[in-house]
């Protein structure tokens, strides 16, 4: 298709508002295949528009181009043998803030990251470890369980939670992992039904000692970081009359952290009743699976 002058294009998203259908899904069409390009221009549309028919219709395009870049980049991050969890979960971020501000975003892990490294020494112990990024995290920077609203979906998405330090445990485990991993600590992430928590492995154990009986302690940054053990895991799953597994004690992947992410969005969006959001992220869920 031919590069469409400026005026053209205006010419075009003027008719997003044809009461024909045929027409409207036509334009739609050409629009939505002009990809992230036309955006500036479908903005200025609606920012001189009075017409209310015609800025639903330009932001529901805008939201579509938006949402298959999301896509498309997320399927070229499942595809990566490294899989990033800053990258994935901003990925999910861009979702629902696709202007969101990435730099200032790690600017603020960033500080963190450093108040936690000048409390650190190799002579403490992976519990002493702990304890200080309990202390900075929780203590310093004030970051806790949005309990008040535990299901709202800004509790999932990263770049909320770092602005507004309350989260749910998933995503506040994210942040504890991303500081510890950063600063080289062996803090993993443990796939618990119902609850997401984190795991300290022991460095110095033989090579032989594999899966769980590496673990030196289980870490819970929902409630500011509580150090727990394998039993207490055994206690939760049988609250919750679910058969144990091995998944639910050894680390997991950051695709799967990404995923439960996704997942949450899910349950919070039907809670809510947006069956838009629902399906969206269905199809989000499927390229991770």
């Amino acid at each position: 298709m031919a590069e469409l002058s400026k005026k053209e294009l205006t010419a075009l998203i003027n008719l997003l508002d044809d009461p024909d259908d045929n027409i409207f899904g036509t334009v739609k069409s050409k629009l939505l295949d002009m990809g992230e390009k036309v955006i500036p221009v479908l903005e200025s549309a609606w920012e001189t528009s009075f017409n209310p028919l015609l800025q639903t219709r330009i932001e529901n395009i805008i939201h579509r181009i938006q949402f298959e870049r999301v896509i498309d980049v997320l399927k070229a991050w499942k595809k990566k043998r490294s899989h990033d969890l800053w990258e994935g979960a901003m990925l999910i971020a861009r979702y629902q803030y696709p202007d969101l501000n990435e730099e200032k975003l790690l600017k603020q892990l960033q500080i963190i990251r450093q108040d936690v490294w000048l409390e650190l020494n190799e002579n403490l112990t992976a519990l002493e470890k702990v304890k200080v990024i309990n202390h900075i995290l929780f203590d310093v920077h004030r970051f806790g369980g949005n309990t008040e609203n535990y299901h709202a979906p800004e509790n999932s998405f990263l770049n909320k939670v770092i602005e507004n330090k309350k989260g749910n445990p998933l995503t506040l485990s994210i942040i504890y992992l991303l500081i510890a991993n950063q600063l080289s600590l062996p803090i993993s992430g443990i796939n618990l039904p119902e609850h997401f928590v984190l795991a300290y492995t022991d460095e110095y154990a033989a090579p032989e000692i594999q899966g769980e009986e590496r673990l030196l302690f289980y870490i819970n940054p929902f409630s500011k970081g509580a150090v727990f053990s394998k039993k207490e895991i055994d206690m939760f799953l049988k609250q919750l009359n679910i058969a144990p597994e091995k998944s639910y004690y050894t680390p997991c992947t950051n695709v799967h952290i990404v995923q439960r992410l996704v997942r949450n969005l899910i349950s919070a969006y039907t809670r809510s009743g947006n069956s838009e959001k629902v399906e969206e992220l269905e199809e989000v869920l499927k390229i991770l699976e």
